[in-house]
């Protein structure tokens, strides 16, 4: 087990502990535009930076799934968070997923936002191309951003994107964690995990789309549960199948919350919490 303390916040002081993880773009930051409207008395949130993301940018690590899930798991044994739930982000769904295979028994639910699959995702040479040099290309980054919120956003959000993610993730980390989100596969892992798991998805998002999730996440899980956000994201070829996302938290704030705390919400007292003792090894 690692010493290393992820740099986190907390909101909320509510009974239901909750992590909040980051995609690849961005740090804890990401999740500022939900943080108005949270449930802080039946949740407390701890929203995270990952290695080399915000107050984490300097730490050294692998940047892999596998490595923040046990990161997440010595923050949680630090706050006392005996039991917890996670919600992630893209990049982020894939560390939630992770948890499953190092500590099932402690999660209560996992939500993914656009979550990446826990197969990860095949990138054809060309958009492997595109991802792989956006650790250095601003231009990458925001071509990304750009097409994964379908063409639509204004062009100083698009610059305020791209801005925040070159000031908060290390270049040689952010190009790390693309190996290990989108090449390792670890689906026969987690499959038939009985923790209840949302995915999040953008209608319209050609990217990490419903019916990828249908054959993923809800092939796998079988307490899983599917919700598309009706105004996130829209189709693009260029990258379609690939690894980018719509950024759920900027373009449909309201809906996300109310989608993902209901959801956490159904969680009751009754629940077994040694459910899932023994899965996921």
């Amino acid at each position: 087990m690692t010493s290393f303390t992820l740099p986190h916040e907390l909101h909320g002081d509510g009974p239901h502990k909750v992590f909040a993880v980051h995609g690849w773009f961005a740090d804890r930051s990401a999740y500022a535009p939900l943080l108005p409207d949270l449930d802080r008395t039946a949740f407390t949130y701890a929203l995270v930076d990952l290695r080399g993301y915000g107050g984490a940018k300097d730490a050294v690590g692998a940047c892999t799934t596998a490595e923040a899930a046990l990161d997440l798991v010595e923050l949680a044994d630090r706050l006392g968070w005996e039991r917890f739930s996670v919600v992630g982000h893209s990049m982020g769904g894939a560390v939630g997923q992770r948890l499953l295979t190092v500590a099932p028994h402690r999660l209560r639910r996992l939500v993914g936002v656009s979550p990446v699959p826990a197969s990860g995702l095949a990138l054809p040479p060309e958009q492997w191309e595109l991802f792989a040099d956006a650790a250095h290309q601003p231009e990458n980054r925001r071509a990304i951003i750009d097409i994964t919120t379908g063409g639509r956003r204004p062009a100083a959000w698009l610059d305020r994107m791209v801005a925040r993610s070159l000031a908060v993730s290390d270049q040689k980390e952010f190009r790390a964690w693309l190996d290990s989100w989108a090449r390792e596969d670890f689906h026969t892992q987690v499959e038939g995990s009985l923790v209840p798991a949302l995915a999040v998805a953008g209608a319209l998002d050609p990217a990490l789309s419903a019916d990828l999730l249908r054959r993923t996440w809800m092939t796998w899980y079988p307490r899983a549960e599917l919700h598309e956000l009706p105004s996130a994201g829209l189709p693009h070829s260029r990258l379609r199948s690939s690894g980018g996302t719509p950024i759920a938290m900027d373009e449909t704030p309201l809906e996300l919350i109310r989608v993902v705390e209901d959801f956490l919400r159904a969680d009751g007292a009754g629940e077994v919490a040694g459910a899932n003792e023994g899965e996921g090894a």
